[in-house]
């Protein structure tokens, strides 16, 4: 029988796996992969990829054991280190981009006795029906499939009493039987998802600090884009808010994909540089301009090929079809929008999901509201923008930026925060 999921809250996962003690068999970890398996003759790009974010993730909690078991399940191994530990890194990499599934499974003896003595425990204090699936992908186990679900199902019903419903159980046991062991384990968390980080090259992820850019890159990453932030602050005539609060969305971030940098702009003089060039109502309209120059000029010394930002189509003045059309007449990067079709209540609820809802909603300075006109221009003309432009000599003015740019490393492993200069 091919074996399926129930979808549980991570920390109930520890407990899923079975209860610890002699002959429960070693806690280790199982996950199942999606659309890498679509991959055909590049699987194995991918897979190595995978299992590079994967160690990467797993940085500080010992030596892992990697093992790819056919073209759709990883097993990670941390001989002798405790349970805790071991679920701590379940909830790690849950986060890796590519990885559907994760499983905490005792990894237990080819031994039919063994194996139902670990199943019939892992179902201990639990009530309601239960179902037993069960998959070889070694097929020299001497029962098949069937047989040993039923047997190990009547173990269950002999020793908790408890019901069988094959279709709809409230508790499913899962035995996976491979090479050299079985797995055994009951529920599991829901992963990612998508493509390893990296898989499809270097993005730069614009990052106002809002509800929407944090979703943006969250959903680039999981395409395999590895994604550098740009940060624009106000900054001298704002605080230093702004960006506390992007650093903090970054390293939140950085579960995803780890190593991640922000680069931040002091934008202050810049903007108004744009208010004495006569801007008016186009104000937003071209210092949001001047910002992708700017962010362009970065990606070409970060070797970024795209450009990320949060538009949905009409949900602000700047992000009507005629304003975006104008956006993307300043540079020649792509400009990658995912979250185009979206209205704020789907946004909201994929920033809640990925943690970053309560952070974007904190107070802060947004160099964006420093001089905006009363009314924003909602249909502009782009001849009129490149001639403010040129008066400002905006592409010199972007280069100039990027030099006073800070990069900051913000890592979920709580690593030490590195400021270097962004030309180094």
């Amino acid at each position: 029988m091919t074996a399926t999921s129930e979808t549980t809250e991570g920390s109930q996962t520890a407990h899923a796996a079975g209860p610890a003690g002699r002959d429960a068999g070693e806690l280790c970890l199982l996950m199942k992969l999606g659309e890498i398996v679509l991959k055909g003759s590049n699987r194995k790009l991918f897979e190595r990829r995978l299992h590079s974010n994967i160690r990467s993730a797993a940085r500080g909690l010992g030596d892992i054991k990697l093992s790819q078991r056919g073209s759709g399940v990883i097993i990670i191994r941390l001989p002798d280190a405790p349970d805790e530990r071991v679920a701590e890194l379940a909830e790690r990499v849950r986060n890796v981009m590519g990885i559907v599934w994760v499983h905490l499974v005792r990894r237990v003896a080819k031994d039919v006795d063994t194996v139902t003595d670990v199943a019939v425990r892992s179902l201990a204090d639990r009530t309601g029906t239960f179902a037993v699936r069960a998959r070889r992908r070694n097929k020299r186990f001497p029962m098949s499939s069937s047989e040993l679900a039923g047997y190990v199902g009547a173990r269950i019903k002999e020793h908790h009493g408890l019901a069988v419903n094959l279709k709809h159980p409230d508790n499913t046991v899962f035995l996976e039987v491979d090479k050299d062991e079985v797995f055994v384990f009951t529920d599991g968390i829901p992963g990612q998802g998508g493509l390893p980080v990296g898989m499809s090259g270097r993005g730069l992820a614009l990052m106002s600090g809002g509800i929407d850019s944090p979703v943006a890159a969250h959903r680039m990453m999981r395409r395999g884009l590895k994604v550098d932030f740009l940060h624009f602050s106000g900054m001298p005539f704002t605080g230093p808010d702004s960006i506390y609060k992007a650093y903090s969305l970054v390293r939140q971030l950085d579960r995803f994909q780890v190593g991640s940098r922000l680069f931040v702009v002091p934008f202050g003089k810049a903007q108004q540089q744009l208010t004495t060039s006569g801007t008016d109502r186009l104000q937003i309209l071209a210092q949001r301009r001047l910002m992708l120059k700017t962010a362009e000029a970065l990606a070409d010394n970060l070797g970024a090929e795209t450009l990320i930002t949060g538009d949905a189509l009409g949900q602000v003045s700047s992000q009507t079809m005629t304003n975006i059309t104008a956006l993307d007449d300043s540079v020649d990067l792509p400009i990658l929008r995912p979250l185009i079709g979206m209205d704020k209540v789907e946004i909201m609820d994929q920033a809640r999901a990925i943690g970053t809802l309560s952070i974007s909603e904190l107070p802060d300075e947004d160099c964006c509201t420093l001089l905006t006109p009363r009314q924003a221009e909602t249909a502009a003309n782009v001849g009129d923008l490149r001639r403010i432009e040129k008066r400002l000599d905006a592409e010199e003015l972007a280069e100039h930026l990027v030099t006073t740019a800070q990069v900051h490393k913000p890592s979920f492993l709580g690593e030490e925060t590195v400021t270097v200069p962004s030309s180094g």
